[in-house]
């Protein structure tokens, strides 16, 4: 079934321990079976939930791997964290990302908010929110080719320049929300992104909880029509071999492919423009199985 809404895929986190020939076999699949972009999460390290040690591989260099290693997709951090970088160094990173994957980077951005893995790798947790506003006005002017000087609180830049210029901007996208973040993102990015548990992981929670960012748009001036929506959606393809805990406030999407591809339709009704599947599990066989039956290749 043909269909407007984009549907991209989120490569594994932290379900389980996963190597580089793993990733890019499910990066090359995603491509190949027709999604339209691919995501990594940007996390350090989750401790302390009652589950084991456990950490993701460092999102840019591995978003500048599987540039390397596709054509078509986009790709993006789901969502970078403005506190683990200085601003103007994310950006230097983001600029060059987008330059070797030919111009398929989404800047999406967060301010955070794992505080154990800021503890342990030594980043402040307090102040996120200023943090962010002071973090996003560095990079995405900078991204935009502008020379930047700053003495924030938090943040201070003299005559950060991108060199050599950027190609373009890269699509900006916030990942949050808090409403302060949103905010200071919402009248300068491209798009909105939610993860699952927000509208507990259904086409009715979202579009209530749409009409949210709908709102805060209209406060700071800009129009809730100009701002794409990107939505991660959890989806379970075997209930027996489960990798994520069962949150009962957000269940995942269970049934055939062919059940998964009918919420996906109502999420655009609900007013999406793009979902994001979170799959349980997560393997290149999931992702094929699900390409080849959500209509994803015309």
């Amino acid at each position: 079934m043909a269909r407007s809404i984009r549907v991209g895929v989120q490569l594994p986190e932290v379900e389980r321990e996963v190597r580089w020939p793993e990733y890019v076999a499910m990066a090359r699949t995603a491509e190949q079976v027709g999604f339209d972009s691919v995501w990594v999460g940007d996390h350090l390290l989750y401790r302390g939930d009652g589950r084991p040690e456990r950490g993701p591989w460092e999102a840019w260099t591995t978003l500048a791997a599987i540039a390397a290693a596709t054509e078509r997709v986009e790709l993006g951090p789901l969502v970078a964290c403005a506190g683990f970088h200085a601003p103007a160094m994310l950006a230097k990173q983001a600029a060059t990302v987008d330059e070797s994957s030919g111009g398929r980077l989404v800047l999406a951005l967060g301010a955070g908010w794992n505080e154990a893995e800021f503890r342990a790798f030594g980043f402040p947790f307090d102040r996120r929110a200023s943090r962010f506003e002071e973090s996003f006005e560095v990079i995405r002017r900078l991204v935009a080719g502008e020379r930047v000087t700053m003495q924030g609180e938090h943040v201070q830049v003299d005559g950060a320049v991108l060199l050599p210029p950027p190609a373009r901007r890269p699509r900006l996208m916030i990942g949050s929300t808090g409403r302060r973040v949103l905010t200071a993102a919402l009248p300068h990015v491209d798009a909105w992104n939610t993860w699952f548990d927000w509208y507990g992981n259904s086409p009715e929670g979202f579009a209530s909880r749409n009409a949210e960012i709908d709102a805060i748009a209209r406060d700071v001036g800009r129009d809730p029509a100009g701002i794409e929506r990107s939505a991660c959606l959890l989806v379970a393809l075997d209930p027996t071999t489960r990798e994520r805990p069962l949150d009962p406030d957000a269940p995942p999407v269970t049934g055939s492919p062919a059940a998964i591809a009918e919420t996906i339709d109502a999420m655009e009704a609900a007013g999406a423009d793009e979902v994001i599947l979170v799959v349980d599990p997560i393997t290149e066989r999931s992702i094929e199985t699900l390409g080849g039956t959500l209509g994803l290749v015309d």
